[in-house]
């Protein structure tokens, strides 16, 4: 097969291969049995370098793309067969044409890549939900007395994803508002420009979360390449839930039906059945500590929680104990709609460390609710 790269990929690690967009890259299926979910190994065809690399950077291309001439003689009264210029003589090693020059510049491009790629890890509170703008009785306010769905405000999504049991749920496991699904899409625009890949994406099961996740995905244009992977054990700390019970939350199933981008064939680290409510805090911090799973995942990883997921999943990778139980409690609190925090890998020192997210914080005013007959028609 020939594939076409549509990214430009740079290695984490030495047999992975460095692909530029527009690269063919060679891949024959009988090798790929022993190659993890989502890599390949192929052969590029600019390089001839082999190594793996990630399998949604690439597409299907045709074959023909990929004939191109090899060489080119030049025929003249004297002795040399081929063109070269007299300042970078070649010279012959195993049989082999060599140019000492090209040689030096490729080991020092590749040496330069080695030494500068890092994997990171995103992590990144949901949008506005709808909740936040509305209050607890949202669901009372747009559900009519034969229950069907209606919107009135702009900030209501259009529509809720259908569910099979009751549409009640929603009022634990509430959407995110408009504002909420532009907040996301802006953020996935801004790490686009910031020339951001993410590699793969890791949500809680919350609905808002996964809406986050999608919206961001659409901004970075990579809702079509980079598939959902819902990570019930990426959910809030339970003693914070309202309802003191684990929300009904949709299943992949009912999600991917709603047109959400759901990778089915995750297999979760937590399941969901092991979600306990009103959880100490000691059994929150332990669950989390299956992040280190995550840590692993070759490329840059976004991770779509909760406002406690930024300390919670960064802590322990940077080494770091988990924070008093009210010191917790008070940073989560400060935290916006779509804060989010970055660590990248120092892997020379084998640690991570936290840096600057690659884009900025979103900061936007309240707007209130407006009735024009009050004070311009009305006394």
């Amino acid at each position: 097969q020939t594939l076409r790269a549509l990214f430009q990929y740079k290695p984490q690690n030495l047999d992975e291969l460095m692909i530029n967009t527009g690269d063919f890259i060679y891949v024959d299926p009988t090798q790929q049995s022993d190659v993890s979910e989502g890599w390949v190994i192929g052969t590029s065809h600019r390089t001839g370098c082999r190594g793996f690399l990630p399998e949604n950077y690439t597409e299907r291309a045709n074959e023909s793309d990929t004939w191109v001439k090899h060489r080119e003689y030049v025929f003249v009264t004297a002795s040399r067969s081929f063109t070269q210029t007299e300042s970078e003589p070649n010279v012959k090693l195993n049989g082999e044409v060599h140019n000492p020059s090209i040689s030096r510049s490729v080991t020092n491009v590749l040496s330069l890549q080695n030494a500068t790629m890092r994997r990171g890890v995103l992590v990144m509170r949901h949008g506005e939900r709808v909740d936040e703008v509305f209050g607890k009785s949202w669901l009372q306010l747009c559900l009519t007395a034969d229950g069907k769905y209606c919107r009135p405000d702009l900030n209501f999504p259009s529509t809720l994803p259908k569910r099979k049991d009751n549409v009640k749920h929603f009022e634990y496991d509430p959407p995110l508002s408009c504002c909420g699904i532009f907040q996301s899409r802006l953020i996935g625009e801004a790490l686009l420009d910031q020339a951001v890949t993410v590699s793969h994406v890791y949500s809680s099961p919350a609905l808002r979360c996964i809406q986050t996740a999608q919206h961001v995905l659409q901004g970075l244009k990579l809702d079509q390449k980079v598939k959902i992977r819902v990570e019930p054990g990426l959910f809030e700390w339970t003693k914070w839930e309202a309802s003191r019970v684990i929300p009904n939350f949709m299943t992949v199933t009912e999600l991917a039906e709603a047109s959400y981008k759901i990778d089915a064939s995750y297999r979760v680290n937590f399941p969901l059945s092991s979600l306990v409510p009103s959880e100490s805090y000691e059994e929150y911090v332990n669950r989390t500590l299956f992040f280190f799973a995550f840590s692993a995942v070759p490329g840059v990883i976004l991770i779509v929680g909760h406002g406690s997921s930024l300390a919670s999943f960064t802590r322990p990778l940077l080494g770091l104990p988990a924070r008093d139980s009210i010191d917790f409690a008070q940073v989560v609190r400060k935290i916006p709609s779509l804060g989010m925090c970055f660590c990248e890998e120092l892997k020379e020192e084998n640690k991570w460390q936290m840096v600057n997210p690659p884009v900025k914080t979103l900061t936007h005013g309240a707007n209130a609710a407006f009735n024009w007959r009050n004070g311009i028609v009305e006394d």
